[in-house]
């Protein structure tokens, strides 16, 4: 820290003379206890990290704007939320979007195949939406029970702390959810060339509420206007012999020279319920919605013009939640996301403590006034209506008071047992079989080298279980993962089947 002068300070604005040698008794020593400016500073070094995030923990930030259309696709925005940031053409949003990779710790590679992290924070009047996804359209499971075991799957091994294609493959053959994610996964789109050259998507299903608190599901995409490009595994190999960094060097800089990147926001909207005509429910994270039912209809442009001015702050300090979610926007029964709302801002509460919300880098540009009090690091006292005293509503002493609604209530009738169940229409293997069935022949073989190459590494009844799975998504896409691991694709669908 320094003063106005330029001068060096210590954290209570207090002159560093000497910032090179503690008091000692003599010049050899010994140091003193009282060797106030050394003790600081030390303690201070001594804890600057904080726990890194147990899933996203390498990731980098930058920061833009949202435009908005008016409308979404052909219709005012207005037909299906009352969310202001939507309803006029023209409107500006302030936002900071993190992107990052899944697995690895903070210090790992982002060329690794992974999931990529694509959370958005857009400040509106409103206070903040939380827009959380990755780059992928979906995910390993479909009931937020299981999250724990899929991340430690993924993860290191307790024992060897190495990450064990073995431990992985386990998993998603007892998973057969996984499949689609799976085909995406080692596909080329596992390894985005860089954060700017591939999409977003909320992959969970949200709703939208208009003022007359009508209800419609959403999914959300954010579409790349800089094209989407991926890495081989052969060339990401050869990026992370020498840079650990990529994906984050190529977007600060291209924000430092002008190169603006930019993503449309496009929504998918179903009307609200069941939909039995489909051969999955729509609230399963493991299926996406057909695009030429459910087209894409473009809602905005996101553009990014201004990097970080300290990583740690704004990077590692930047907090995002599921259930962050402004009026006009709302949560399905989605049980991926009912998970996610209570796990993400808990793990913020963890890792930066209870008033993480303070912090520059996560603060609304809306007035915060709650009755919120105190906890660790509190440095901001919420507005507290016309009588300071009181901290509680209700109250007839000039306290807060509650906001009026800006329009109908969404209340959606819900009636059934209360149950441990699955969803009704799983179809685990149709959308994975189709997927493998439209992508280009080069994608073909990268997903099926791929797939070879980390279950070469796995036992034999791992291999063959997955070998079975992927042939009910499709004949041939089993069959060449079979070819390729050198096992009988036959003789395992008539023992299985």
């Amino acid at each position: 820290m320094t003063d106005s002068n330029g001068h060096l300070t210590n954290r209570q604005g207090h002159p560093v003379y000497d910032n090179q040698n503690q008091r000692t008794i003599g010049d050899r020593g010994p140091a003193t206890l009282e060797n106030y400016q050394f003790l600081e500073k030390i303690s201070h070094f001594d804890r600057e990290r904080i726990p890194e995030r147990v899933v996203h923990a390498r990731g980098f930030v930058a920061h833009g704007e949202f435009e908005a259309y008016g409308t979404i696709g052909d219709e005012p925005a207005s037909t299906y939320t009352r969310a202001k940031l939507f309803g006029e053409k023209g409107k500006k949003t302030p936002v900071t979007i993190r992107f990052s990779t899944v697995i690895g710790g903070r210090d790992s590679s982002e060329a690794t195949r992974d999931p990529r992290g694509f959370a958005v924070k857009l400040r509106t009047e409103d206070g903040n939406w939380d827009l959380v996804g990755n780059n992928l359209p979906v995910f390993f499971i479909r009931d937020a029970i299981k999250f724990p075991d899929v991340i430690h799957a993924l993860k290191p091994d307790p024992v060897t702390f190495r990450q064990e294609p073995n431990r992985i493959f386990d998993f998603m053959s007892n998973t057969p959810e996984s499949m689609h994610m799976l085909s995406w996964l080692f596909s080329p789109r596992g390894i985005p060339r860089d954060y700017r050259h591939q999409d977003g998507f909320g992959v969970n299903t949200y709703k939208m509420v208009n003022a007359a608190g009508e209800g419609v599901l959403v999914k959300y995409h954010w579409k790349t206007q800089q094209g989407i490009e991926s890495l081989t595994q052969a060339q990401a190999d050869e990026i992370q012999a020498s840079e650990l960094g990529h994906a984050s060097k190529d977007l600060f800089e291209a924000i430092e020279r002008g190169d603006h990147p930019r993503w449309e926001l496009c929504a998918q909207i179903m009307s609200d319920g069941d939909h039995p005509e489909l051969d999955f429910d729509p609230l399963d994270d493991t299926k996406t919605w057909p695009e030429d039912v459910f087209p894409l209809r473009p809602v905005g442009m996101m553009t990014l013009n201004r990097n970080v001015e300290n990583f740690f702050a704004e990077a590692e300090q930047v907090a995002f939640g599921t259930g962050v979610l402004v009026d006009g926007l709302d949560f399905s029964d989605d049980k991926m996301l009912v998970g996610r709302t209570f796990s993400y801002s808990d793990t913020q509460r963890y890792r930066v403590g209870p008033n993480y919300l303070q912090l520059p880098v996560n603060q609304p540009v809306a007035p915060v006034s709650s009755n919120q009090r105190d906890g660790l690091m509190t440095y901001h006292i919420d507005g507290r209506g016309e009588n300071p005293h009181v901290n509680y509503e209700p109250s007839g002493l000039g306290g807060l008071s509650e906001a009026t609604p800006s329009g109908a209530p969404h209340e959606p009738h819900l009636e059934g047992k209360l149950t441990r169940s699955k969803l009704g229409r799983t179809n685990d293997y149709g959308q994975a079989g189709e997927r493998f069935r439209t992508m280009p022949d080069a994608e073909r073989e990268d997903l099926v080298g791929n797939l070879v190459t980390l279950l070469g590494q796995c036992d034999k009844p791992i291999q063959e279980r997955m070998v079975w799975h992927l042939s009910q998504c499709d004949r041939d896409y089993g069959g060449r993962v079979a070819q390729g691991l050198g096992v009988d694709a036959e003789r395992i669908a008539a023992e299985t089947g």
